[in-house]
């Protein structure tokens, strides 16, 4: 039976969907001003994950991921690029569909946009004021009266009275309370506004994942995701505002993904440590990173390293070299292997226990497969099913392990050649050319491994 963390309980709670059968998840996803760092990655990947192994486990997934497509960083950036703020976003959505892509990551069942619902929001901003949870202030903004709501601070554990205590308000918002947020932003001159009772404005960031989740998915439903980094104040405030207005509990069960850090620090743009999607796909396959990225339980940091990188490589070879030349059977469905893999993944998706199952498996496909090859090919089957709820191992063994050429590396053909001039070599009893043909390989990276049926290449 799944069991999930969830942070509004502070503990693992047997999961037990609203509607039987069926699931309901929204995750917060990117603010479209710029390429997908490590950190979006990773709240790609782990929810990609979740998502597949409810699927697997037979769930009917109603997945969203939001994209905030209006908010003052995208603004600025527009601004300081000269152009609209619908190009910028679009580009960046682009961007982020294609490293999406790159990293195997699912589409989402849907994925709304904050301008998309305006309309929305601006029902669930009206429905707050009429209900005194919100108040239009002089100023044309609209805010958010966090003492009206009773239950603030419940998921993050934060004491309003200490949040207060701590509060800077600038000169010219119009707060009644430190502690009030915005949620409709009155328009300042050439900013993108539309009309509202309020005058022309947009919405603010808070408001537009409370309107598009429960327009979509109902005032209530299972799981609600994202960053660590959300937890407070950006998910407490959805909750405020989408109890008070619906007057339901919002989410059942709230995830976060840990951190990422880089060599052990925080990763930030003032350290230089800040890497994006692109940038890593520079030096690093898209599988290696998907696999580094499931090395680290969800909720625990994430560290980036080239060593840590370099074992996800490492460890992907291994498995891809194990089910390369084997025949395509059914799978084995070794009972043990899938009580171990199902029991690490209903402990609260805990992909590295999943993983170390994995390898067990290739450790058995290696031990059988001289006497008995069909039974490796079933549990190389076995790996590849196991290998689809994590999104890893789905690729043809020999095109993997052979990559992709770089700038200056060699081609296929060029490698297939120098193999052919070494087997001729070896052939006349010329051993000494048949070594150097192998250590020009081993200086561009080839890896070669000669068995009973010829020789087999593969880069390093």
């Amino acid at each position: 039976m799944l069991q999930i963390y969830n942070t509004l309980t502070r503990q693992k709670e047997l999961f037990q969907p609203i509607e039987s059968n069926k699931v309901r998840m929204y995750v917060c996803g990117m603010t479209v001003y710029d390429y997908c760092h490590l950190g979006h990655a990773r709240v790609l990947v782990v929810f990609d994950v979740v998502y597949r192994y409810l699927r697997a486990l037979g769930y009917d997934v109603t997945y969203l991921r939001n994209i905030t497509d209006i908010d003052d960083k995208i603004i600025r950036r527009a601004a300081e690029n000269g152009e609209s703020f619908t190009a910028l976003t679009e580009r960046f959505i682009q961007a982020m569909h294609a490293d999406s892509m790159a990293l195997g990551v699912l589409p989402p069942t849907a994925e709304p946009r904050a301008t998309a619902h305006i309309t929305e929001i601006i029902a669930m901003v009206k429905t707050l004021i009429d209900k005194g949870f919100a108040y239009a202030a002089n100023n044309g903004d609209v805010y958010y009266s966090v003492n009206q709501f009773t239950d603030y601070g419940k998921l993050s554990g934060k004491n309003p009275q200490d949040l207060r205590a701590g509060a800077r308000v600038d000169i010219d918002e119009a707060k009644r309370d430190p502690l009030d947020f915005v949620l409709w932003k009155a328009a300042k001159p050439d900013e993108p506004f539309w009309e509202s009772p309020w005058g022309l404005g947009r919405p603010g960031w808070h408001i537009e994942c409370s309107a598009m989740s429960t327009c979509a998915l109902g005032n209530h439903f299972d799981i609600h995701g994202g960053g660590a980094d959300l937890q407070f104040p950006h998910h407490e405030n959805e909750i405020a505002q989408s109890e008070a207005a619906t007057g339901e509990q919002y989410v059942n069960v709230w995830m976060h993904n840990g951190f990422v850090r880089i060599n052990e620090e925080k990763m930030s743009k003032s350290l230089g440590n800040f890497f994006t999607v692109r940038e890593i796909l520079q030096r690093y396959r898209a599988e290696e990173i998907r696999y580094f990225i499931l090395t680290s339980q969800y909720r625990s940091p994430l560290n980036y390293d080239d060593d840590n990188l370099q074992n996800a490589r490492n460890a992907l070879t291994r498995c891809y070299t194990a089910l390369r030349g084997l025949p395509i059977v059914a799978s084995a469905d070794d009972a043990a292997f899938n009580t171990r893999f199902y029991a690490a993944m209903n402990d609260d998706f805990n992909t590295p226990e999943a993983l170390a199952v994995l390898f067990d498996v290739v450790r058995e496909m290696n031990r059988i497969r001289a006497v008995d090859v069909n039974g490796a090919a079933a549990l190389g089957a076995q790996l590849r099913v196991f290998g689809a709820v994590l999104g890893i191992l789905q690729a043809n063994a020999d095109e993997y392990l052979r990559g992709d050429a770089t700038h200056d590396g060699l081609t296929d053909a060029a490698i297939d050649d120098f193999i052919a001039q070494r087997i001729q070599a070896r052939a006349a009893k010329q051993w000494a050319e048949a070594d150097r043909i192998r250590a020009v390989l081993t200086e561009a990276g080839i890896v070669l491994e000669d068995g009973v049926q010829g020789t087999i290449w593969r880069r390093s």
